[in-house]
């Protein structure tokens, strides 16, 4: 199968059933035996389509009279793909383009492959008037450049201001890189770096977070012989982050309210040295079973994994940790360059998550010892989600506090008063909201 028919298949997955891109390219991705030009061709037009969805449709709707919500999903989704390589691919020529487009038509929709032709023709002949955006409202010209719901471009501009949310918006576009962490309960950084170079991988170290190596060119990961012997784990540096600025001592006892798929537990199970006992929850056994394969693959001996509701009040852990990790479901904001889908959100969607994030912070307070440590934390960048949400905590719980934030120089603003605000824009790492709280008595 080629590389735009996989890409076509995903799209299609990803549009009817409202997956994440990340999960429909694991799924269609597993076991195809394809080279990795195809590879890199497939994941290429199923992000840039995601990325740019709304700007496609802009241009599909400016010349068809049937628009996109009326067209069946394989048309749209051809149109999309055929639009995207001839505005965004400099790589591939604009016969190609429209040729292998109407070819995947014929073979899916045999009907409609004069309609694709004479459309996709009609963007090329007119390419400077076809691609331009004009709606007669600036808020709708830029959420049309960049794909997003025109709520998130008014929201941004009113809190960060035109100049800071175009610098979001260009930072959101780029590729983010890849970032593993070194289990460094079996092999030390230098070591591992070494055992990658030996395999042509590029692995660099990063500065800020001693077990961060910074990778190119690492294909099929699951497959790769390092992956398999748990000598590394993926993870981005914001993620990091939050176990860094934990720093829990060995032989701690640790909870992790909202677990899955893991990350944040292997990790501060790892900065405890395999010592102490990190209890990890999620409400979902699917999800649960992605944290167990993590922490047996890295051969993490201090992790019990469990099964519970972070919403409910646990009885049974009042007063028992040293450190809570509440990493709280949240908008997801701050990571739209892994999830481009994120960006077509809408409002309402988001309207109920402060009350949920407020809710498990206050049951996971109960659970920190006197002298504990509470760290709250999102992938989002919306005061809403994030500083308000710690804000209102504090003026109800007068026993914690925040502390301030040594362990770690990212955010030299904010982090003396106990929080990180972690920007793609300034920090060049996904955007994340992490406040370290004491329990004083």
């Amino acid at each position: 199968m080629k590389a735009r028919e996989i890409a076509f298949k995903v799209l299609c997955d990803i549009e009817d059933n409202n997956n994440y891109s990340n999960i429909a390219i694991n799924k269609h991705f597993k076991n195809l035996d394809i080279a990795n030009q195809d590879r890199g061709l497939a994941t290429e037009l199923i992000y840039g389509v995601i990325e740019n969805q709304y700007y496609l449709d802009y241009i599909i709707n400016k010349l068809s009279k049937i628009k996109t919500q009326k067209l069946s999903t394989y048309v749209k989704i051809l149109l999309r793909m055929g639009i995207y390589q001839i505005a965004f691919l400099d790589s591939i020529s604009e016969y190609a383009a429209v040729n292998e487009t109407v070819n995947l038509v014929k073979k899916y929709d045999k009907r409609s492959s004069g309609f694709v032709n004479a459309i996709l023709r009609n963007v090329i002949r007119n390419k400077d008037e076809v691609l331009d955006i004009n709606t007669g409202n600036e808020i709708m010209d830029i959420a049309t450049k960049y794909s997003y719901s025109p709520w998130i471009i008014k929201d941004w501009t009113k809190n960060f201001g035109k100049e800071f949310t175009q610098d979001l918006l260009e930072a959101n576009s780029e590729k983010p890189n890849l970032y593993l962490r070194v289990n460094t309960i079996k092999i030390s950084r230098d070591e591992l770096i070494n055992r990658l170079q030996e395999q042509g991988i590029k692995a660099s170290k990063v500065n800020t977070i001693e077990e961060a190596i910074k990778v190119e060119n690492l294909k099929n990961i699951e497959n790769n012989e390092l992956f398999k012997q748990g000598l590394f784990t993926i993870q981005d540096i914001s993620s990091m982050v939050v176990g860094k600025v934990m720093n829990p001592k060995e032989n701690s006892m640790v909870l992790d309210v909202c677990s899955a798929p893991g990350g944040k537990t292997t990790h501060m199970a790892t900065l405890m040295n395999n010592t102490g006992k990190v209890v990890a929850r999620d409400v979902f056994e699917h999800k649960l079973k992605l944290i167990n394969d993590t922490v047996n693959r890295l051969g993490l001996a201090n992790v019990d994994v469990e099964n519970f509701d972070a919403s409910q009040i646990d009885t049974e852990s009042l007063d028992k940790f040293d450190y809570v990790l509440t990493d709280v479901p949240c908008s997801g904001l701050g990571i739209i360059r892994r999830k481009p889908e994120i960006k077509y959100k809408e409002k309402a969607d988001l309207k109920d998550l402060p009350k949920i994030q407020y809710t498990i912070l206050e049951n996971a307070s109960k659970y920190v010892k006197i002298g504990g440590t509470l760290i709250y934390s999102t992938c989002t960048i919306q005061d809403k989600e994030n500083i308000e949400v710690i804000e209102k905590f504090i003026n109800e719980y007068d026993n914690f506090e925040l502390v301030p934030i040594n362990e770690i120089n990212i955010d030299l603003d904010n982090q003396d008063k106990g929080y990180l605000k972690i920007y793609p824009n300034i920090h060049g790492m996904d955007g994340f909201f992490i406040s370290k709280l004491r329990r004083v008595r």
